[in-house]
């Protein structure tokens, strides 16, 4: 599989060609391809209509069911990642039966599939995770051995490390089944993306915002991404325009940190870009599963090379010790 590009680079791209896709020319309507859960679809028409304002293009969608959405029984790192939540789609954008995929950034693996690429990355949202608890209570002031449902080894191994009392249960599903089983008291609490609940008008229901000292979010969270083909100049040219730089760039950084330590497998890994000015700092974690040992850095650099970037950190957790943890995590996974 080839290396997948970043958002920001769609703006180069669009200056080798017009707008001549095959025998299609100029303006066109076009088919989005997403989930069809509602936050999917959110973001979906939030995508849909930007481009109505920006460009005056016409976009209908397509709701495309993936494997992900198919399987509720079982943690995604049992059965093959989160990039089960966007092969299907990405097979119909491939194919052309799409002109442009939509996804949350922190489903996308860091490598895609050969003739396609992000090419827009839309202003982000609160990339923290946040608490909700069945009694509004603080994440401090959970009761010993609160019962919290998440199927993220990332947010378990974090919320391990800072109250080891707790007993995690796997809890997968839409925003709304995952809300439910809270409200029916099959959990204490949930630990859910900020930008998820604050896009459906949801945010009434958080406890707390957890801040990154106590746990650093999933690569990519709160940003969307809009994914196309590499010889679609047409589109190649409107996501340049959708793309919020600051946030490909921080979200660059990212993937390339997760791409550095992952190796295709689903590991404790969080990481923030945040940039001030023409600097962007950059904050990894990588964990034991039981959160027994939890190492954090940090790496700062100019914001127009966010690859480099990434890879510093990289080398800085691995020099720490991250390769260990993350070789005895994929070998008990096997």
């Amino acid at each position: 599989m080839a290396r997948g590009g970043g958002a920001g680079q769609a703006a180069d791209r669009s200056k080798a060609g017009g707008t001549v896709v095959g025998k299609r020319t100029g303006k066109r309507d076009l088919v989005l391809g997403t989930r069809g859960s509602k936050l999917a679809l959110w973001q979906a028409h939030y995508v849909t209509e930007s481009l109505r304002e920006l460009a005056g293009v016409e976009v209908s969608i397509t709701k495309i069911k993936t494997t992900g959405d198919k399987i509720l029984d079982a943690p995604l790192s049992r059965v093959g990642g989160k990039g089960l939540f966007v092969k299907e789609i990405e097979e119909a954008l491939a194919r052309g039966d799409v002109d442009l995929a939509v996804h949350s950034m922190k489903d996308v693996p860091t490598e895609l599939p050969d003739g396609l690429f992000i090419g827009a990355m839309t202003k982000r949202a609160d990339p923290r995770d946040v608490l909700v608890s069945k009694d509004n209570i603080g994440l401090a002031d959970l009761p010993i051995s609160a019962r919290i449902g998440t199927s993220s080894l990332r947010r378990k191994a974090q919320l391990a490390q800072y109250r080891p009392d707790f007993v995690f249960g796997d809890l997968r599903g839409n925003l709304d089944t995952r809300l439910r089983r809270i409200e029916e008291g099959r959990y204490d609490a949930t630990i859910l993306a900020a930008a998820g609940i604050d896009r459906m008008g949801w945010s009434e229901k958080i406890t707390e915002r957890i801040e990154s000292d106590i746990m650093i979010s999933a690569v990519g969270q709160g940003a969307i991404g809009i994914e196309i083909r590499k010889d679609d100049n047409f589109m190649i040219e409107l996501a340049g325009r959708l793309t919020d730089m600051p946030t490909a760039l921080a979200v660059r950084a990212e993937r390339r940190l997760m791409r550095r330590l992952e190796g295709g497998c689903q590991v404790p890994i969080g990481a923030l870009g945040t940039i001030d000015g023409k600097t962007l700092t950059l904050i990894g974690v990588v964990a034991s599963l039981d959160g027994a040992e939890v190492l954090r850095d940090v790496a700062r650099g100019p914001a127009s090379d966010p690859e480099a970037i990434g890879d510093e950190l990289a080398d800085k957790l691995l020099a720490d010790g991250a390769g260990a943890i993350l070789e005895e995590i994929r070998v008990t996974a096997e």
